[in-house]
């Protein structure tokens, strides 16, 4: 399978859960969790499921099973070793539908996360459970995790691809997210991370899928990320029209705040980020981040945080249109649009004045720093390479034209180093090879070993900086206004968004 099915793109199973999601004017949140047990993880996707917020699931493998060393996780199930996920190629397929039996549906639906750079043993596994969802990439799952070699990566996605895909023939509505806006989690600068978040995207289009999340990781700087997430939208929008696709924001991977206090007020700002640039979808992270393994009760309580910040940011928005702001969001000298049109429905038609699941139209106005013009320099140059992306991506990182900074696989050129600015931008400090253009204006220091440890520490003491200087004065629906959860009823969200398979 080379080329992209022809048709309407299917709405439903996760993919369609998130666009009702998004209609309704909700952000969907979503947990890393994963445990060896099945009754526990039967009982932590239960508690998701349950929690005061609209969600997905999450079944996060272990570690032998990305590495596909499936004889170490049977003799660690057996032995009653301790594994760091849920071993899905391990249990047997009875098992994993046990546990998914009763709790995921049409509208509980659940992912497969796992960070393998050969993931067809994942996705059979998956499949046979009944599942159809699952996120990584050729690169993104390669690079910065294993030593395999970039080309024999790439040839195991194809095949994990064209897997997934088929499941469409009996029925399944089949869904991918690329890790490609991840990437190093950290100082990546965002047109890298919205290049290979597109790439990726393509890849799996041109391996047959139809339904595809673009994901990107939250960094220092929000008004950076707003460009970035921006620009990540409308590329989406030009490069994957015939697809069902949205946007994932991950709330920052990077070294975590070490206080309570500070964790959540990144988790509320990447929320707040999620909802004013047009993600449909959050990845959060827990207080307990910065220590441990979280509990599924801290999961829980980082769902709901998230869900009530990105409520008050839909209320805040909503309430600057009624008061008078009008107008298309846009990078600030594009002339375009931002996120490539209106989202005011399930199928992307307006809906009026207020983007469901995005800001409200006029809420956002970002300035272009030039994030959008370099990845469209670094995806054009990549595709160019080859019509085979797959083919185009290994020659790419051969050429130099992708390289990420301080990825130390053998396949990364490893010539680009960035820097961080005072205030948390991301700037290059040496471009390589790549096909960009050089900085504007004096070049930023190349990082040493301490500058290097500063700058990976900075969302870190900044955040717990913020927690312990107590909280702002604050306005009603201001940003970072406090909103209090909404009560259990007997009619939730995510049950009046009705079900998503026909």
């Amino acid at each position: 399978m080379t080329g992209l099915r022809t048709g309407t793109p299917a709405r439903g199973g996760f993919g369609g859960f998130v666009a009702r999601a998004r209609a309704a004017g909700t952000l969907v949140v979503q947990p890393r969790m994963g445990m060896a047990d099945p009754a526990r993880m039967r009982e932590g996707l239960r508690a998701v499921r349950d929690a005061r917020a609209v969600t997905v699931g999450t079944l996060t493998l272990d570690s032998y099973t990305r590495t596909g060393d499936l004889a170490a996780a049977r003799r660690a199930l057996a032995d009653g070793t301790g594994l760091n996920g849920y071993p899905i190629a391990t249990h047997s397929t009875a098992t994993t539908r046990a546990v998914l039996g009763g709790v995921a549906d049409g509208g509980f639906p659940v992912q497969v996360r796992h960070g393998s750079p050969a993931p067809e043993h994942i996705v059979r596994a998956l499949l046979a459970a009944g599942l159809d969802a699952t996120e990584g990439g050729p690169v993104s799952y390669c690079l910065p995790y294993s030593r395999t070699p970039l080309r024999e990566a790439v040839e195991a996605w194809r095949r994990g691809c064209e897997l997934l895909a088929s499941a469409e023939e009996f029925g399944a509505s089949p869904h991918l997210e690329t890790f490609g806006g991840c990437l190093m989690g950290q100082l990546c600068p965002p047109g890298l991370l919205v290049a290979m978040s597109v790439l990726e995207a393509l890849f799996f289009r041109q391996r047959g899928l139809r339904g595809i999340s673009l994901s990107y990781a939250q960094q220092a700087d929000p008004r950076q990320d707003e460009e970035a997430l921006t620009a990540l939208g409308r590329l989406a929008a030009e490069h994957l029209p015939d697809v069902d696709h949205h946007l994932v924001l991950y709330a920052y991977m990077g070294v975590f705040p070490a206080t309570p206090g500070g964790a959540r007020l990144l988790l509320e700002d990447a929320a707040r980020l999620a909802v004013r640039a047009g993600a449909a979808r959050l990845i959060v992270k827990t207080t307990a981040e910065a220590h441990r393994i979280p509990t599924v009760a801290e999961n829980v309580r980082a769902l709901e945080t998230a869900a009530a910040a990105a409520a008050g940011e839909h209320a805040r928005l909503a309430g600057s249109v009624r008061g008078g702001v009008r107008g298309e969001p846009v990078l600030a000298g594009s002339g375009r649009g931002g996120y490539g049109g209106p989202l005011g429905t399930a199928d992307g038609r307006s809906g009026g004045p207020v983007r469901a699941g995005g800001p409200p139209a006029g809420a956002l106005r970002v300035e272009d720093t030039g994030i959008e013009a370099e990845a469209r320099a670094l995806i054009g140059a990549v595709l160019d390479l080859d019509a085979d992306i797959g083919r185009a991506l290994v020659r790419a990182f051969a050429a130099g034209y992708l390289d990420v900074p301080y990825c130390l696989h053998p396949d990364n050129a490893g010539r680009t180093r960035t820097s961080l600015t005072p205030d948390g931008r991301l700037l290059w400090s040496d471009t390589g090879s790549l096909p960009i253009a050089a900085p504007r204006g004096p070049r930023p220091p190349i990082l040493g070993s301490a500058g290097l440890l500063t700058a990976l520490s900075h969302v870190r003491r900044s955040y717990d900086a913020r927690a312990a200087a107590g909280p702002p004065p604050r306005t009603p629906f201001a940003p970072g206004g406090p909103v209090p959860l909404p009560p259990r009823t007997t009619s939730t969200p995510r049950r009046e968004l009705g079900p998503t398979t026909p």
